[in-house]
């Protein structure tokens, strides 16, 4: 079963490096993630997210490839490449994978603009090794679907590092 963990931090930078730091932990067989995506909140108000897989680009080239290879075989590669990366980008825009869009734009609504909200979809993890190298970044826990223990912990390895810092993000 997959966990969801929510963490703010003060600026998109800050996540950013803590999801690169995760992704070294994954190519190190210590995380298996199955998402994790940075939305952020704009001055107006509008929330943006950074996926980490896009969807439409793989879409409009794996579409190309097909089209392509359709084209080749009725005698107008051109057309099917067209067609092929049209589909393919719009059957991409459509797919929504690992965690739901809807449910990340509405939660991440209620942090402050500037401030940005790491959603991480966790299939497999070490924990002790993961909350060792996520724990100098510090950050605040929004959501999560961990145990109240293992929810405990992981507030109070963000918030040692939040006190030492004097700077915690606002939720």
């Amino acid at each position: 079963m997959s966990t969801l963990i929510v963490i703010v931090y003060p600026t998109e930078a800050k996540a950013e490096e803590v999801r690169q730091t995760l992704l070294g932990l994954q190519k190190e067989y210590v995380i298996r993630l199955g998402d994790a995506v940075i939305a952020t909140r704009t001055e107006a108000g509008k929330v943006k997210l950074n996926q980490l897989i896009n969807t439409t680009a793989t879409g409009a080239v794996s579409g190309s490839f097909w089209g392509l290879l359709i084209g080749v075989l009725f005698l107008n590669p051109l057309i099917g490449v067209a067609v092929g990366a049209t589909s393919g980008a719009l059957g991409g825009a459509l797919t929504d994978v690992g965690i739901n869009d809807a449910f990340m734009k509405d939660l991440s609504a209620s942090i402050a603009p500037g401030n940005a909200a790491l959603f991480l979809l966790i299939q497999e993890m070490t924990e002790d090794k993961v909350l060792k190298q996520i724990q100098g970044f510090g950050g605040i826990v929004l959501k999560t679907s961990l145990d109240e223990t293992k929810e405990q912990v992981l507030r109070d390895a963000l918030k040692r590092h939040s006190a030492e810092a004097g700077s915690a993000p606002s939720a």
